[in-house]
């Protein structure tokens, strides 16, 4: 495991800094977010949406006692599948990173958004289970840990099982089910046409001991020719059985639909009301938007009321935003033996709601939702458990000293699919800003160290210092707009630097919604554009593609090797 980013191994320092290697040392990342939908104040039993901001889709939770953890994916970003905990639901802190060790996923090269979909964890006879896909990269697996703070075994592979999104099910009979997307039986009839499965496994190897048979074919009426069906989670209620899942894919059609049977293994009957989330029925052009509601799990506070968590979306405009799929709790009513999340059909998603009835928990170390300012300096030993690089290391690249942290040059750079010399946190705000102080002496016009707004390999923004043509220190704008252009992308624009060769540089990336900005200054001088009014459509999912948000995070880079 890299210690830097999961703090769970020990590894050899860098060499030393010199003139000949230059790698780049950073001061530190100041991250400032101040979006309008969180300046609303706040009674003291009231809470936030979404508690989670930022790319946190696709949460799975689970109870133990006072206690709840929450997990998200990350595809593939290393270390994978953070882990929450909570005493209120409303403060979470990271606790630890499923995929913490290189060896346990091999994500290779494969894109940002393939690697680790939709976990599941769960907690029974004294483990914590998380269930997971690695998408091109070995299919349906089960990790266990007795701490959820990790360290988690290696995974049991389960091939028996495809598709994506399994989830498990531990019956009070002793007895365990897996549930899966999958395509149904004969194939799919049309485009998205999937099936929910469910098999009994043995509890302690995970491998499957009966039949698979399928639970929920295409979605509620099939005769809709319903999309993906996904993300389902299996639950006891009294002496029934609810399955819940997503339906309508993860974009603005996507809803929670729930079923009921007295067995686990079916028939299943659909809820009349269903969907029972979703916002896909509201008008587009409504103020401060929170769209493309689904994929939901299930928990109780002290009272036995029920919660549901969720992924969302915040748009500045139609289905575009940067901050990726995000994490949203609201409560559960019940109606007829079916569960209603949230509001009634046709009302918004709400940014502000009522607290649980639950005890007051302080605020997290980390702030994860509302506006904020953060800085991460790099005074330890280990950077935070938010903090991710893309794709998992086949070497060190990194290293703090000296309060600095130290980023090594390498023939790898943003967009090339591999695994470069980039750390990076999450973008949590439509209005944000991120900003270091670095020192670096490039050797060339290839080599470059600084900061970037990154939402794929192919999709990026690179703020950084380098030297032109002449040998003379600049900082440039690289912009990558799509696949078509080359890796390292297009100059969007190139001043002189603002300290000397030797001195430290301030950078500043800023977003504002669909438009970004980049700045430099000298240390104790004032900000001054290198490019501004960029279009940020480009880091939008909905540009991009994927299932990811924009990360804003440090790099170095030197001359890209030919073989890249």
């Amino acid at each position: 495991m890299m210690a830097l980013l999961a703090g769970c191994a020990e590894r050899a320092a860098l060499p030393e800094q010199t003139e000949e290697s230059s790698e780049a040392a950073f001061e530190y990342l100041t991250y400032k977010g101040q979006d309008a939908i969180f300046d609303t104040p706040l009674a003291d039993n009231q809470a936030r949406n979404p508690i989670l901001a930022g790319f946190y889709p696709d949460p799975s939770i689970t109870q133990v006692g006072g206690d709840y953890y929450l997990v998200n994916s990350t595809f593939a970003y290393y270390p994978g599948i953070p882990v929450f905990h909570s005493k209120d639901l409303i403060n979470w802190t990271q606790i630890g990173n499923v995929i913490d060790r290189p060896d346990m996923l091999d994500f290779g090269k494969l894109g940002v958004s393939r690697g680790v979909f939709a976990p599941t964890i769960e907690y029974h006879d004294g483990l914590f289970h998380v269930v997971n896909t690695c998408v091109d990269c070995g299919g349906n697996f089960v990790v266990a840990a007795s701490d959820p703070a990790g360290p988690w075994s290696d995974p049991v592979w389960v091939p028996e099982v495809g598709g994506i999104d399994p989830s498990i099910f531990f019956d009070l009979d002793g007895k365990a089910y897996m549930i899966n997307n999958d395509e149904p039986e004969g194939g799919s009839n049309y485009e998205g046409h999937r099936a929910i499965w469910i098999r009994e496994i043995d509890p302690k190897t995970f491998q499957p001991i009966g039949e698979a048979v399928v639970a929920v074919n295409g979605g509620v009426r099939i005769e809709d020719k319903p999309i993906w069906i996904e993300g389902p989670h299996l639950y006891r209620i009294g002496d029934e059985y609810l399955l819940s899942m997503a339906e309508g894919g993860t974009g603005p059609q996507h809803s929670q639909v729930v079923f009921k049977s007295d067995s686990p293994l079916g028939p299943f009957t659909p809820y009349e009301g269903n969907p029972v989330l979703t916002q896909r029925d509201l008008p587009e052009d409504r103020t401060n938007p929170v769209t493309s509601v689904g994929h939901a799990d299930f928990a109780q506070d002290a009272a036995g009321n029920w919660w549901a968590v969720f992924l969302g979306t915040r748009p500045y405009r139609g289905n575009q935003y940067n901050t990726g799929r995000e994490t949203f709790l609201l409560p559960v009513t019940w109606e007829d033996g079916f569960p209603r999340i949230g509001p009634e059909r046709g009302e918004e998603v709400p940014y502000v709601i009522q607290k649980p009835d639950l005890p007051d928990q302080p605020a997290a170390p980390l702030p994860l939702t509302g506006n904020f300012t953060v800085t991460q300096e790099f005074d330890g030993d280990t950077l935070p458990l938010n903090w991710m690089t893309v794709r998992v290391p086949q070497e060190d690249w990194y290293s703090m000293e000296d309060g600095k942290l130290i980023l090594k040059k390498r023939p790898v750079g943003l967009g090339d699919f591999g695994h470069p010399s980039f750390a990076a946190r999450r973008q949590q705000h439509m209005n944000a800003e991120a900003s270091t102080e670095l020192s670096f002496t490039p050797a060339s016009a290839e080599e470059e160290a600084g900061i970037a707004a990154f939402q794929n390999d192919d999709f990026y923004y690179a703020l950084g210092v380098s030297l032109n043509a002449r040998g003379k220190r600049i900082i440039r704008v690289r912009k990558r707009a799509g696949g078509e252009t080359d890796a390292e992308g297009e100059i969007v624009a190139e001043v002189p630097a603002l300290s000397s060769e030797g001195q430290p540089i301030k950078l500043k990336i800023t977003a504002r919604a669909d438009r970004y900005d980049f700045h430099q200054a000298a240390p104790g001088g004032e900000w001054e554009a290198v490019a501004m009014d960029q279009d940020g459509t480009i880091l939008s999912t909905d540009t991009a593609g994927g299932f990811v948000g924009t990360m804003l995070g440090l790099y170095a880079q030197s001359e890209r090797s030919s073989a890249d």
